[in-house]
């Protein structure tokens, strides 16, 4: 039974880890210079690191030998693992080539597209306001590759992968810090190849990088565990509808950083795509409130 005390830090934990995503371009603003194949393999590298000292000091590493005795739970991991590298590619490509709009729509399509993995792989049946919500949404999309003529390929990658990523990652049921050890494990034969071995960009000798630089690229591992080790925080002490309302935090953070600090450019289809997908957001906000006050409803009259 969760106290006031917990859901006090529980919100002060969520608000905390969807800042930390939401303000993570800056971060990623400053390796402009290093190409993103070479930010991803630093940022699977370091974390991996950084999480194993992590588990290390938790005593966790037999919940990971646990985890890997189970084959099915192995090629699992290796899915995830996967689409988080492509959802992590895209958005560092995303935020140094000035497609920050595109990476917020993408984390703001994110909720709706959950819904419909959802209704295909887990048989749950759509609200008559979530089907409103999805078609909001879609219109947005739609308006997009009509006016604009093409598809916002950067936004749906972000979103699908991160809706299949959650998807997967349901069906395990693991300690947050364990999984992402584990798929950075599985991304790192691949990752450290590619920078002691295949990488010849001008940053990708660390001897001839100068201090900041390199400080920056070890600073991934920070970036990347300290806002999921908020999430985890606030995930156990707040319930799951309630912490839903802040994930909306980080792709506001995202458009604002887009529009005043980088000067991208907000054009009227750009806008209206925004607008419809806000407005679904709205319809699925409401929903969501809806249902949930209706299941406590049913839980006080069943006690």
């Amino acid at each position: 039974m969760t106290t006031n005390n917990d859901t006090k830090q529980g919100v002060i934990f969520a608000i905390l880890a969807y800042v930390m995503w939401g303000m993570a371009p800056i971060y990623f603003k400053q390796l402009h210079q290093v190409p993103a194949y070479e930010i991803l393999a630093h940022r699977a590298l370091w974390s991996c690191i950084l999480i194993a000292v992590l588990l290390s000091l938790f005593r966790l590493w037999p919940m990971v030998k646990s985890v890997l005795s189970v084959p099915k739970n192995v090629f699992l991991l290796i899915c995830t693992s996967l689409l988080i590298s492509v959802n992590w590619l895209t958005y560092i490509w995303a935020v140094n080539n000035d497609h920050l709009l595109d990476a917020s729509l993408g984390y703001f399509i994110n909720p709706i597209i959950n819904v419909l993995l959802g209704m295909v792989f887990l048989s749950e049946r759509l609200r008559k306001l979530q089907w409103a919500a999805i078609l909001l949404a879609v219109i947005g999309i739609l308006i997009q590759v009509i006016t604009l003529g093409y598809l916002p390929w950067v936004a749906l990658v972000l979103s699908c992968s991160f809706g299949f990523y959650g998807l997967l990652r349901k069906k395990l049921h693991l300690n947050a810090l364990v999984g992402l050890l584990i798929e950075t494990i599985i991304m790192l034969p691949v990752a450290a190849t590619y920078l002691f071995i295949f990488a010849d960009s001008a940053t990708s000798d660390l001897s001839a990088n100068s201090m900041h630089l390199n400080l920056l690229l070890l600073s991934a591992a920070f970036v990347t565990t300290i806002p999921l080790l908020c999430f985890n925080h606030a995930a156990i002490r707040l319930p799951l509808s309630t912490l839903g309302f802040f994930q909306y935090i980080g792709p506001t953070l995202i458009f604002i950083l887009g529009v005043t600090l980088y000067d991208e450019v907000v054009n009227t289809e750009t806008l209206l795509t925004f607008g419809f997908i806000w407005a679904g957001l709205v319809v699925f906000s409401i929903d969501a409130f809806k249902n949930n006050r209706h299941q406590r409803a049913k839980l006080k009259s069943s006690s």
